[in-house]
């Protein structure tokens, strides 16, 4: 065998391995979002992911990979490859065609997923169906061909985001965000005079457990972005990667621990995350001193980011906008600071900076105001939120018919008064009893 056949197997081998990650972490995204949010509604976070999975990566097969990776037209969007067919201009040579659009088909399922732990508990399961198609076909694509594909104009401008800090985390934490404002709050979050009530996270265990997976995913989807098993930066990128995290939840942490006397599971956590979505755009641009420094600003940035938005009176139950929006745009500017190569802080030049800064606010704006004119549109068809009593009851009864956990009081009679009569799974003749929850 020779060896530029053994480079292409071990190319693609690592490709998809690290894509695999990518997907699991959608494991991740599920759990941590359903340990912050209420248990009568944790069946409909699963479905949400579920769906984001189906349908995300369809549309994306479809159309949204031929639009991000096509043929350029004029700097704005691609125009060819669509349903893996036709001429795709200037793909990565380390790899397949087959492997590269695996990865990037991850990429696009953990967009949509951003904005799903943001519209938790109130959006109407349909309406989401059809913003799925949306995202995954158009705004997510359309955007992403600026940077990364062939020709976008934010990529001959010289705007770096090795592997998505904008092109994922700030576009989709911005459409998050309009998607939380437009929804509104779930019913009982604010009261008059500027009064807010919490929602206390129905497992923090499982929210952390799903944090430990998208950490894990985290590895392959900031060092798999080098497409090539041999690439000498690989460890590097792994390392920033793991220090801009740990700097992240320690800054929380910490902060949590003198400014209120307790560290606080939930902002460490969500520290945790803020790092590494700030060192994404830079892992492979910054050194080790610099992506310490980026994570641990990042877990600041996402405590006051969910201070801030509260007194907005916006809701966003897991911190998507805090996490991935600010930071995502955050770590973008960062990049423009500590470069090794064009940082204004590490050589004194201030052009990537400037065109990190264009880069960030342009793809911010898209992803916010194109997601507030697709829900709009969406609502026409299908209404955007469920009834007051559909929210009251949850969303696993009301729109899927179960609930994540039965009572293991199996009785064959009549349930007491009171009392769901709801089937059990699998079984004939059996119902549980299970009071209705709050």
């Amino acid at each position: 065998m020779s060896n530029t056949a053994i480079t292409l197997g071990l190319n693609t081998v690592w490709t998809v391995l690290t894509a695999s990650m990518i997907f699991f972490m959608e494991g991740g995204f599920a759990l941590l979002e359903a340990g912050f949010i209420r248990s009568k509604n944790h069946v409909s976070i699963i479905m949400k992911v579920l769906a984001d999975l189906v349908f995300g990566v369809l549309a994306f097969f479809g159309v949204g990979f031929g639009l991000m990776f096509g043929k350029n037209l004029g700097g704005v969007i691609g125009s060819s490859g669509f349903f893996l067919s036709g001429q795709l201009m200037h793909l990565p040579t380390t790899i397949p065609h087959a492997a590269f659009w695996l990865f990037q088909a991850a990429f696009a399922v953990a967009a949509i997923s951003i904005v799903s732990g943001a519209v938790a508990e109130r959006m109407n399961f349909k309406a989401y169906l059809l913003y799925i198609l949306v995202m995954t076909t158009v705004i997510y694509p359309v955007s992403g061909h600026w940077v990364w594909g062939s020709g976008g104009w934010l990529g001959k401008l010289g705007m770096e985001d090795f592997a998505g800090s904008t092109v994922i985390h700030a576009m989709a934490g911005f459409a998050a965000l309009a998607g939380a404002q437009l929804i509104g709050p779930r019913i009982g979050k604010f009261g008059t005079g500027g009064r807010q009530f919490s929602f206390a996270p129905s497992n923090l265990p499982l929210a952390a457990i799903g944090t430990f997976i998208l950490w894990f995913g985290w590895f392959g989807f900031n060092a798999g972005s080098t497409l090539n098993a041999e690439a000498s930066d690989i460890s590097q990128i792994a390392v920033n990667t793991l220090l801009a995290s740990i700097a992240g939840g320690g800054s929380a942490m910490l902060y949590t621990l003198f400014r209120n006397n307790h560290a606080d599971v939930g902002s460490t956590i969500n520290g945790v995350l803020a790092g590494l979505v700030a060192i994404t755009a830079g892992c492979a641009f910054v050194a080790p001193w610099a992506a310490l420094l980026i994570g641990a600003a990042a877990g600041i940035v996402m405590i006051f980011g969910t201070v801030w938005l509260e007194r907005l009176r916006i809701d966003d139950p897991v911190g998507a906008f805090p996490v991935h929006g600010l930071n995502g745009v955050f770590g973008t500017l960062m990049v423009g600071l500590f470069a090794i190569k064009g940082g204004l802080f590490t050589t004194g030049h201030w052009h990537l900076l400037l065109v990190q800064l264009l880069g960030t606010v342009v793809i911010s704006i898209w992803g916010f105001g194109m997601t507030f004119v697709a829900l709009k549109g969406i609502g026409v068809l299908v209404p955007l939120r469920v009834s007051e009593a559909e929210e009251e009851i949850g969303l696993d009864l009301s729109h899927h018919g179960t609930v994540a956990v039965y009572v293991e009081n199996v009785r064959r009679s009549a349930p007491a008064h009171g009392s769901k009569r709801l089937p059990a799974s699998g079984r004939t003749g059996l119902f549980f009893e299970e009071s209705a929850e709050s």
